[in-house]
């Protein structure tokens, strides 16, 4: 009979906690660098995430965190990924780097080797699965918006997504394939082979339209149907 009451009285003071736990938003981190940073702007795609799921009547169950720094390749991350991320104590943590990798390879010279961008990558996904948070990895989308694959970086932006993918095999984490989204829209969208002004303002950072188009997509990796 003690026993029993023992057990009713953990039950008692257990019960307030789980509910507690349960009524906690999950805490998502967005992690990356200027178009994650324009990404909590007023039409960034965090902020249309945000309406999106507020639509649905779940704003509740997300938290929704912004930490996305202009000019951020993967090694930058590294170096912040205590203070920005881990000291933060998410659920879940989108990482989005690769763009200025590439890019900075031919504007200054001082992109990131593919060994070395899959070193810190993987390095970054150790880490934070250590803490047993879900990770959501995204290939880079675009440095130009021609359709027919003649933007000058198209090349190692293929190379640098299918290492993603490489990568999210290898660490059992998920996939966000934003490279492919983008190419297959704009495969469609895009007839007179622009540059840019369909999802990007200036071949890279995104118009309205394109925050649209990313938060719909990061919105399917996030809340699985």
């Amino acid at each position: 009979m003690k026993s029993l009451f023992k057990i009713v009285q953990f039950a008692f003071f257990l019960l307030p906690l789980i509910a507690m736990r349960a009524d906690k938003p999950l805490r998502v981190i967005f992690f990356g660098d200027s178009i994650t940073q324009a990404g909590v702007g007023p039409t960034g795609y965090i902020t249309q995430m945000g309406e999106m799921l507020k639509a649905k009547g779940q704003d509740s169950q997300y938290e929704l965190i912004g930490a996305g720094i202009g000019g951020n390749k993967v090694y930058d991350l590294y170096l912040r990924l205590e203070d920005d991320v881990l000291s933060k104590k998410p659920d879940v943590v989108f990482i989005y780097v690769g763009i200025n990798d590439v890019w900075h390879k031919a504007s200054s010279g001082t992109g990131t080797d593919a060994d070395k961008y899959v070193k810190f990558y993987e390095a970054l996904i150790k880490k934070m699965k250590a803490q047993n948070i879900r990770v959501i990895v995204c290939t880079p989308t675009v440095i130009g918006e021609r359709n027919d694959n003649s933007n000058s970086q198209d090349g190692d932006l293929n190379q640098y997504s299918k290492l993603i993918r490489e990568i999210a095999t290898r660490n059992n984490v998920e996939l966000c394939d934003l490279r492919k989204y983008f190419v297959d829209y704009l495969a469609q969208n895009n007839p007179e082979n622009k540059e840019k002004g369909i999802l990007t303002s200036d071949r890279v950072h995104l118009t309205d339209a394109g925050n649209k188009f990313l938060a719909e997509k990061m919105m399917d990796a996030l809340v699985k149907k």
